[in-house]
Formats: structure tokens, sequence, C-alpha cells
């Protein structure tokens, strides 16, 4: 995007909100970069140049606007799509391995050299990994400076900075204000939170329709470990240096997120894996254009566009999940996860509602005796060879996994049909075009819809969805009257 410089210069000139996150302008006359959608008047043509990545921008020597604040803005949408290396990187970035792992940690996890790695970022984003993982330390600080009352000391090393010195130098460059000035500003008008509460806003890309999304989390909540309460959903997080729980609200124009964290080291990646979860780095646009051009699914997407696909803070955690699930109802499924929870999970404590454990890990459901696993024979078969694989590594399913691996090790696996390989992958992977054509729901809506009903057919016809059609399956299911598309009252 940021190389075609006439398309670029459009969406400035139009403030267009849609192209945040794509790329960043830079003005060379005050030496600062923006978000495409910067309330100012926009500078002169000649004065712009366009990066792929704040990274970049940062790299060349421009500091971040104070008023559009460019290093908020959404994501880019590639790094949720594609499942190449680069993609991969991205999300592993995002999730701060390079900060806990540093560059080999990066490279180890990917399976390529560190300067096969370098190369490829500076080729697509302007800056290698060490400087992506500088731009959002920084933009980490930024949260953790003006959002809560913590001595920069702890700041500096919560998001992830050598040292005190360092945070002090990158804060200054980026954002031209110092940590002191920077918490001064936002002090003004600000409500305290709760001690140990972090209040931050998730932007998105308009439209988003929070229906099938909240829905669907509120409406398969394992009990204990996820709730839905007061008009927000609230979930306890397996992070990196210790736990936490979350609490997200949808609002008008962002997600309202709440967090409290046992470690501040892990705000980078809790940040990460909420956005994730909520799909918020999607284009809505993009997709729901390409989906319209069926005649047959437009009226399900002129009804309530922005749909996005509802994924997980927690890929083992859902592998396991979707196991437990399969062939049975979603009531079914919560119990069956419910007692899995109460009988192995990890007790947390939580003053604000009910939330009461972390679900089992892998590792913890690995070294259990099988029979010690209370369901029918087949499923716990299934089960623990699921957990097997993912404590082992032989099935890797994080952020940055390979896709088509992992879809070959699930489709080898005894128990696992295609209905739970395309379910994990839309959810865990986080594969836009998953899809799940031997879905009741989905056969009885391509029915009413006048579509093919049945499997092959139906796949055929859906060629023309892709590569979003993991995101035509949440519109098909939006068809049916279901407690996953609503939210729930109160």
């Amino acid at each position: 995007m940021h190389t075609d410089f006439d398309r670029c210069v459009r969406a400035v000139q139009s403030k267009d909100a849609r192209f945040d996150g794509w790329f960043f302008t830079a003005v060379l006359t005050t030496r600062i970069y923006c978000r495409p959608s910067c309330p100012v008047v926009p500078p002169k043509v000649a004065n712009m140049s366009f990066y792929p990545s704040a990274a970049a921008a940062q790299q060349a020597g421009f500091r971040a606007c104070k008023r559009c604040r460019p290093d908020a803005s959404p994501g880019s949408p590639e790094w949720n799509e594609r499942a190449d290396l680069v993609a991969r990187a991205m999300r592993l970035i995002g999730d701060g391995v390079v900060d806990r792992e540093g560059v080999p940690g990066l490279a180890a996890r990917l399976g390529y050299s560190t300067r096969q790695i370098e190369r490829q970022l500076l080729a697509e984003l302007g800056a290698g990994p060490q400087a992506l993982a500088r731009a959002q330390r920084a933009q980490t600080g930024r949260l953790l400076i003006e959002t809560t009352e913590l001595p920069m000391s702890d700041v500096a090393f919560a998001a992830g900075f050598a040292s005190i010195r360092t945070f002090n130098e990158t804060v200054r460059e980026v954002f031209a204000l110092s940590p002191s000035e920077l918490r001064g500003r936002a002090a003004r008008g600000r409500r305290p939170s709760p001690s140990g509460v972090l209040a931050l806003r998730l932007p998105f890309r308009a439209p988003l329709c929070p229906d099938n999304l909240f829905g669907h989390l509120a409406a398969t909540a394992v009990p204990g470990v996820e709730e839905w309460r007061d008009g927000a959903y609230r979930r306890t997080l397996r992070l990196p240096y210790g736990h936490g729980t979350v609490e997200l609200r949808p609002q008008p124009g962002h997600i309202g997120c709440r967090l409290a964290l046992t470690d501040q080291r892990d705000l980078t990646g809790a940040i990460s894996r909420c956005r994730r979860l909520l799909d918020l780095d999607a284009d809505p646009e993009a997709v729901d254009d390409l989906l319209r051009s069926d005649e047959r699914l437009a009226p399900l997407v002129d009804k309530a566009p922005g749909r996005r696909v509802p994924r997980t803070v927690d890929a083992d955690e859902f592998a396991v999940r979707a196991v437990l699930g399969q062939q049975v109802s979603t009531a079914a499924a919560r119990t069956l996860a419910g007692r899995l929870v109460t009988a192995h999970g990890e007790a947390v404590e939580d003053p604000a509602g009910g939330l009461t454990h972390l679900f089992p890990s892998a590792d913890a459901l690995a070294a259990l005796d099988p029979a010690a696993l209370a369901m029918p024979a087949g499923r716990r078969a299934t089960v623990v060879a699921m957990v097997s694989a993912l404590a082992s590594g032989e099935l890797a399913l994080g952020v940055g996994s390979d896709w088509p691996k992992a879809r070959e090790f699930l489709d080898a696996m005894p128990g696992i049909g295609p209905w739970t390989t395309e379910i994990i992958a839309m959810r865990a992977l986080g594969d836009p075009d998953a899809f799940v054509p031997t879905d009741l729901g989905i056969r009885r809506a391509a029915g009413e819809l006048g579509l093919p009903a049945t499997p092959a057919a139906l796949t055929r016809h859906a060629a023309s969805w892709r590569p979003w059609r993991a995101y035509a399956v949440q519109y098909l299911w939006s068809a049916d009257d279901h407690a996953i598309n609503r939210i729930p009252a109160g």
C-alpha cells in the first residue's frame, strides 16, 4: 500500500480511517508521522512521504503526531490474513516474543535464520524485528504512563526496556515528550482507575457488528474461566509471566478493555491476545465488499455489516475445547469444559466477579492419568492425543504457527474430523479462509438462502468467497435464531 503514492495521498486528503494501520504518513517539514485519518489539515503533497510501519517512520527520524496518535492505530490486517514468514513474525512480535526471547528466540520459533528474518522484514516493513519491537515497547510504555500511577522505573521494565535510560530516550525520541510530561498531559481530565486495573481503549476499523462476536463468546463461555456480566465479556488469561483477568465491553467507536495483571510485563501480550480474540485488526470493508458480490449472501451482509470472527486468547485451550464440543450441543460442551476446569484448572482470585480458574494447560493435562478425565472413552482418547501433541510440540497452534503444517497434523489425528480441523483453523490458527461446510447450521442456512446444501457443492460455490470464507460462515450462522448471534441482556 505505502508504495502507491497517489492512492496514499487520496486516503490522507479524505482522512479515510479505513487505511489507519495500513501505512503511515510522514511530513517532511515538521518531521512527524501520522495515521491517514489525522484530523489536522493535510500537508502539501510535496511534503508527504509514506512508510509501511510506525517503526520504519521512527527509524527515519520522524516522531509520532500528538493529535492522531498513530502508534495507537489498529494493526495492519495483513498480519492476520497471511500465513507466510513475515506475517508469522509480526504476530509473534505483537505477542512480545522479541521482548522475552530476543531475535534469536523469534528465529527459533519460526525455523529460519535471524539474517533471513531481518532481510524479509526490512524488505516489506522497512524495519527489522528489533526496531518493530522497540516501536511496540514505546506504545506499551505510553499506555502504562498514561493509564497507571506506576513509578517510571516499573513502567520501563514492564514495557520491555532493558534500562531506564533507554526507556527515557525512546519515549523522548518517539513522542517528543518526556515520560513525566506524557503523564502530566494524560492526567488532565482522567478518571482514576482501581488499583492494579489498566483501563484501555482498543481501536478497530468500522463497521463492527458486536452481536455475533460477543454473543458467541458469551454463549460458549466456560464456567469459572469466562462470564458475561453487566454488559461485558470477562475471562481469565494465562500469560508468559503470570496470569490476569480481562473485561471487554463493546462501545461506540472502540472496545473498552480493563486488564488486571499479576505481572505488568504481560501487558503487550495481553493486549495482542485481546485484539486477536475480537479480530479487531480486520478490514471489514474488503471482506463485506467481496461477500456482498454473491447475491444470496448480500442480504445477510447488508443487514449487519462488519461481522468479525471470534477467535481465542489461547490456541491450546481452544483446541481442547473443540474436541470436547464435537457432536454435542453448545450447552453440553460448556458443561464438559467446566468439569475439566473445576477438576484440573489452576485456581485464581477475582475480586470483581465469578472468575475462579485458568483453563488447564496442555502440559498439566498431558501429565494426568487418562482415567482422571471424566468423559466418554472415545473423546478421552482424542483429548489425550491432542494434549500430548500440544505438550510435546508436535502440534503448534500459536500465533507463529505454520498453518498448512498444523492442518496436516490435525487431519491425520484419530478422532479429529473435518469440522474440528476447520473450527481450530478458524479460531485458534486465525485462518480467515477456514470453512465448515459440514456444520448443520451452515447447511440449514445455505438451504434457506438457495445455496447448495451438500458439503461438496457448497464448497465449490464458496470458492468465490475466498479468502474470506470464515467471515461467510459468520454471516451464514447469523441466519439462525441461536444464542451465538445475540448479545445477552444485562
